[in-house]
C-alpha cells in the first residue's frame, strides 16, 4: 500500500514513536503545531473512524488518553488538544487522532474554523431531532446485524 502511515507502521519510513503495541503506533507528527505533537494510528489501515471495529476504536482512545497524561508529566504542558478529521481535512486517508500539548496563552485559539450560533431554537432543535432519528436508526441497525 501506498499509505504514508502504513508505511511509516511497517517502519519503511522513519517516525519518532512515542508508543508502540500491538494494535497501534503513536508518532511525533512531522509538522507539529507544538513540540510533542503526536499522532495515533491503528497498525492496520482503516480510513476514518466508522471504519474501526469497537475493539480497536477503545484501544486507540485509551492510548490517546495515556498520551494526553504523558504530555502533562512528560512536557509539563497544562492540558491537551485531542482531535480527528473524518475524511475532510484528513491528510493522509488513514485513520489518526492527533494529541497536541497545550498551554495558556500559546496562541492556539478553539477550533480553526468559523462557529456560529443557530439562528433560533427551532432550527436547533431540528438538528437535534435529525440525528437523535439518525442514532436510533443506526443502532438498531447494528442490533439486528448481531449474531
Amino acid at each position: 500500500m501506498d499509505c504514508r502511515f502504513c508505511q511509516l507502521v511497517r517502519g519503511e519510513v522513519q517516525a519518532y514513536a512515542v508508543l508502540e503495541d500491538d494494535i497501534s503506533l503513536g508518532f511525533l507528527d512531522h509538522r507539529p503545531l507544538f513540540p510533542g505533537h503526536t499522532l495515533l494510528v491503528p497498525r492496520a489501515h482503516f480510513e476514518t473512524m466508522a471504519d474501526l471495529p469497537a475493539a480497536v476504536l477503545v484501544r486507540l482512545f485509551a492510548h490517546a488518553q495515556l498520551l494526553a497524561r504523558a504530555m502533562e508529566e512528560g512536557l509539563g504542558a497544562e492540558g491537551s488538544f485531542v482531535a480527528v478529521n473524518n475524511r475532510v481535512s484528513q491528510s493522509v486517508p488513514h485513520f489518526h487522532i492527533h494529541i497536541v500539548p497545550r498551554r495558556r496563552k500559546d496562541g492556539l485559539r478553539g477550533f480553526f474554523w468559523p462557529r456560529q450560533k443557530y439562528p433560533d431554537e427551532a432550527a436547533a432543535r431540528q438538528v437535534q431531532a435529525a440525528l437523535r432519528a439518525a442514532v436510533a436508526k443506526l443502532r438498531a441497525e447494528a442490533g439486528a446485524s448481531r449474531p
